[in-house]
């Protein structure tokens, strides 16, 4: 039997894909659990046009993705911290603090969870972090560590 999915479903395939399986196992487990639905001419056109605008979502988005990384790559982001006399930190530049200074100086509000320092920050100095947009698109930036 041939059906439609609605959501990913693992070793099967993902969303908007049509795929075989047996009849039971749609009957029983795929539509009533509402992952996928029964690959009519009705349902073929529907999933047809959700995938017109997810590809049109996904080509904006992806516009959008290229004018950040542009911004960002434009000059480092300098994060304050607390230095001590020897030039070290007193304790360490999270990504909160990184989202906090790209937020207040290029305009953009990026989620702390999509942020990962890749070098430990101890003490002033230019580091790099890398920032994770989805869909294997993976940014890496520049940041400086200055004294507030």
């Amino acid at each position: 039997m041939q059906v439609i999915l609605i959501k990913d479903v693992d070793n099967l395939g993902s969303a908007h894909e049509m795929v075989e399986v047996r009849p039971g196992y749609a009957r029983n487990y795929l539509i009533p659990q509402k992952y996928a639905i029964e690959a009519s001419g009705s349902n073929l056109k529907i999933m047809e046009e959700r995938r017109k605008q997810l590809q049109k979502k996904e080509a904006k988005l992806m516009a959008e993705i290229a004018n950040v990384t542009e911004v960002l790559k434009a000059s480092p982001i300098k994060v304050g911290a607390k230095i001590g006399v020897s030039g070290k930190i007193f304790g360490s530049v999270t990504a909160i603090q990184i989202a906090r200074a790209i937020r207040e100086q290029k305009g953009y509000e990026i989620d702390r969870r999509r942020i990962s320092v890749i070098d430990e920050v101890k003490e002033a100095g230019t580091y790099k972090a890398s920032i994770d947009f989805g869909k294997e698109n993976v940014l890496e930036i520049e940041f400086e560590v200055v004294s507030e």
